[in-house]
């Protein structure tokens, strides 16, 4: 078989520099050009709604980690406390009157926690738990405590004890603002039966700075 009088087709070289260059350029036209589209369009949606873009009403742009009042002198903390207001949650659904907590210092350090409220049928529903302290660094005998409701033989298991934070305590120890670092649970507690209105006003107002939604807080004192 006659070769071929055609002339070899010429070799093509391949340079990394260039073609890595032409991609990097590629990636950065297209990044530039998504987050150029996407700002015009939320630009074009705020102006049809008639104000600047930004966050949902009422959402912070970042809300910061909750603080617990420290120190905490769990010998003056202990006692007999009137529930005032709270977040509605799961474990309250039946309560529909009074709620207290009483809580008593035990040798080991820890706290038993009896929580009674009344029932519609005029009983009183009561839970038996533990709380104990959490260390937090820098702040010796800050008010970050854990509750169990659950059996002594289960409290083991990390996942039964639930955050108890306190966030707002009085110098008397007579109104405290309890709640969790989710912000999903959110106590008032008083010394009394039934807090003044203004004093209740003035935590519920607190715990809204602080990212809770008040709104929908279940007034229980009253």
């Amino acid at each position: 078989m006659p070769m071929s009088s055609r002339s070899p087709a010429p070799k093509v070289v391949f340079d990394d520099r260039v073609h890595s260059a032409s991609i990097g350029a590629l990636a950065t036209a297209f990044c530039i050009g998504g987050a150029l589209t996407l700002l015009a369009f939320g630009t074009a949606r705020a102006s049809q709604n008639g104000r600047l873009a930004g966050p949902a009403d009422g959402a912070p742009l970042m809300r910061a980690p909750l603080q617990v009042v420290a120190p905490v002198d769990l010998h003056r903390y202990v006692g007999l406390w009137h529930e005032q207001a709270r977040l509605p949650n799961r474990f309250q659904k039946k309560c529909t009157g009074s709620v207290t907590a009483e809580y008593s210092l035990l040798e080991d350090g820890t706290v038993e926690v009896r929580n009674r409220c009344l029932l519609p049928d005029g009983n009183f529903d009561e839970a038996i738990g533990l709380a104990r302290s959490v260390p937090v660094s820098g702040q010796p005998g800050a008010g970050r405590l854990e509750v169990a409701f659950a059996p002594t033989w289960l409290r083991w298991l990390p996942a039964v004890w639930g955050d108890y934070w306190i966030l707002k305590l009085d110098r008397d120890y007579q109104v405290a603002l309890v709640g969790t670092p989710d912000r999903k649970y959110l106590w008032v507690l008083s010394r009394v039966p039934r807090l003044e209105d203004s004093a209740l006003e003035a935590e519920l107002d607190y715990a809204r700075s602080l990212g809770f939604d008040v709104d929908q807080v279940e007034r229980t004192g009253r």
